[in-house]
């Protein structure tokens, strides 16, 4: 299954705000509390608290640093 190419910006900002909360919170996590029985729980519970907000920003400031990123290469 193909999803459209119209969906590209939203299914980036969907893949890569997951990615990134998922890394993030993971490690905010075990420094702030250690590895403890609950991890998983407490883990899956931040990043379901924080996507909603990481998804819509990826989605407002990815065009922007992509037009950075363009005219700052060659």
């Amino acid at each position: 299954m193909r999803i459209p190419s119209r969906f590209a910006n939203l299914l980036f900002s969907g893949l890569l705000s997951a990615i990134m909360v998922a890394i993030v919170s993971a490690f905010v996590l075990f420094t702030s509390q250690g590895l403890q029985p609950d991890f998983l729980m407490l883990w899956l519970k931040s990043c379901l608290t924080t996507w909603p907000v990481a998804f819509p920003a990826v989605f407002v400031v990815a065009p922007f640093v992509r037009k950075i990123v363009a005219r700052v290469t060659e």
